[in-house]
């Protein structure tokens, strides 16, 4: 599994890093974000390391499907009921901040600002 010592979802993955972790297992790591844009903010990170979803690879497939129905799961026991987003920004244009492949999982009352 691939990594890279300076990513800061790398370093979360290893443990260098705490994380109020929601989500565990030998693919993924799911984690509260630090800087939330909703009453329920998840940040879904696979532990290979891989830059965007454009690099994103047919060996993914399975990995990436996990990752889009654990987002129910996650949001509901998080007391999410009247529905949440999954954000994934990709590249410079898309908005992404850390360039390791992740998944916003966002849900709670509404009003909170959009991304």
């Amino acid at each position: 599994m691939s990594a890279d010592p300076n990513c800061i979802f790398c370093r979360i993955v290893r443990g260098e890093i705490p994380s109020k972790k929601a989500y565990e297992d030998d693919e993924v790591l799911v984690f509260h974000d630090i800087n939330p844009a909703a009453p329920v903010h998840l940040l879904m990170v696979p532990k290979e390391h891989f830059e965007t979803l454009a690099d994103a690879r047919p060996e993914h497939e399975h990995l990436l499907g996990k990752m889009m129905l654990l987002a129910p799961r996650l949001a509901r026991e998080q007391g999410v009921t009247n529905g949440f987003r999954v954000v994934a920004n990709n590249g410079p244009d898309g908005g992404q901040e850390v360039y390791h492949l992740h998944m916003h999982v966002l849900g709670g009352p509404r009003p909170w600002k959009r991304l």
